[in-house]
């Protein structure tokens, strides 16, 4: 799995040095780790039933409580000020193991910590596979508003290269439970994954679009090391990523999605209409403070971000000792606020307001619009946004504006 990046140690009180302002929209990210068997392209921090070391579903819970309980002390310790959550995610893993009686206990102890606003969102995410009616009935009366379901590829040997378990099917039978419970729903897309064919993938974005999902994301395929996948493509068994062929699955992705009725609003995010966006992932797009709970969970309150121990045996070690299961910490400076700032704000349809840049900075726009990267009104009008050639080098775009 990927490292996460080093720091210093976080104190045993887990006491924030940052401070922040009551009016700082604030978040809650959940981390269920626990999978059936591990894709072949996933680092996330996940662990089967034989990786677990004694930690039980039931008593992972638990800890999870334990922890969500916990932080409101660091939190009045701290002086940061308690805010009503305005979204919660529960990610993984595959959180959609968890029975909807568990999900409802944690979003009650969330509740009792924090509060939720009145106009929540609660996102889960879900392999298509474990999706049942009852369990999407279980999390409506829980109080999760939206499913995000990993659908991937609706071509099946794709899906057996990606060491995906479900069957194509089982993502429209999925997405029917979550509407007749009245959640919104979200697909997951891969794209670039070796051997791909530009066809496959339209198929699997028409299959997405017959969904009549309220939310598709597309992500390019990333080769990280130590992943079965990365270790078959050094031994040559499958070829490297294709730089070329992800450009142009983006661009087919972005035509055929606008032509059903989407509009992208972060460069691998397409939404019905404003309010099927995903408000959570707007949040860390938009520099807002949240707590990540659940082994390797992140988290960042005023510039301070940090992350928790990954194992989750460790962590309920932590938390059983009463101290922070938080491994390492980083204390931004504002340069790197900025940065962040720059990195994250670019990639949204609204843009980064001009003002936010330096005059420098400012200056650097002229060349990015001249070459086509950056949009010239919306400059006018005061807005850094990207064009469609921008948004697929939007990382040279930040460098060029921040060196």
């Amino acid at each position: 799995m990927a490292q996460p990046p080093s720091g210093e140690t976080v104190p045993a009180d887990g006491l924030i040095p940052t401070p922040s302002a009551a009016d700082t929209p604030w978040s809650v990210y959940l981390h269920i780790p626990f999978c059936t068997v591990r894709c072949g392209y996933c680092d996330f921090n996940t662990y089967t039933a034989s990786e677990l070391r004694g930690v039980t579903r039931a008593s992972f819970v638990d800890d999870l409580i334990s922890e969500i309980e916990w932080s409101s002390g660091v939190l009045d310790a701290s002086g940061i000020p308690r805010r009503a959550a305005s979204t919660v995610f529960i990610g993984g893993g595959t959180p959609s193991l968890m029975p909807s009686d568990d999900i409802q206990r944690i979003l009650d102890a969330v509740r009792a910590a924090h509060g939720l606003s009145t106009d929540v969102e609660i996102t889960m995410e879900a392999n298509p596979d474990t999706v049942t009616e009852e369990l999407t009935a279980g999390l409506a009366t829980a109080g999760v508003t939206r499913l995000s379901i990993g659908m991937q590829s609706a071509v099946p040997r794709i899906l057996e290269l990606l060491d995906r378990t479900h069957n194509p099917a089982s993502v429209a039978t999925a997405v029917a439970a979550a509407r007749r419970a009245g959640l919104q729903t979200s697909v997951d897309l891969i794209y670039g994954t070796p051997t791909e064919t530009l066809d496959e993938w339209r198929a699997s974005l028409d299959s997405a679009v017959a969904l009549e999902t309220d939310h598709v994301s597309a992500y390019a395929l990333i080769v990280e090391e130590g992943t079965a996948l990365e270790r078959r493509i050094r031994r040559g068994e499958l070829a490297p990523i294709d730089d070329d062929a992800h450009a142009d699955a983006y661009e087919l992705a972005d035509d055929l999605l606008a032509r059903a009725g989407f509009e992208w609003y972060e460069v691998s995010n397409w939404s019905r209409d404003d309010n099927s966006r995903s408000r959570h992932n707007l949040a860390y797009w938009t520099d807002a403070d949240w707590w990540g709970y659940g082994p390797g969970a992140h988290s960042h309150i005023g510039g301070t971000r940090w992350w928790n121990v990954k194992h989750p045996a460790a962590y309920a070690e932590r938390l059983a000792a009463g101290v922070s299961p938080g491994h390492e910490r980083e204390v931004l400076t504002g340069e790197q606020r900025h940065d962040e700032l720059v990195l994250l704000g670019s990639r949204l349809r609204e843009g980064l307001p001009l003002e936010r840049l330096t005059s420098d900075e400012r200056t650097r726009v002229a060349g990015l619009i001249a070459e086509g990267l950056v949009d010239g009104h919306s400059a006018i009008a005061g807005s850094l946004v990207l064009t469609r050639n921008g948004r697929l080098l939007a990382d040279l775009v930040v460098r060029r504006i921040l060196d």
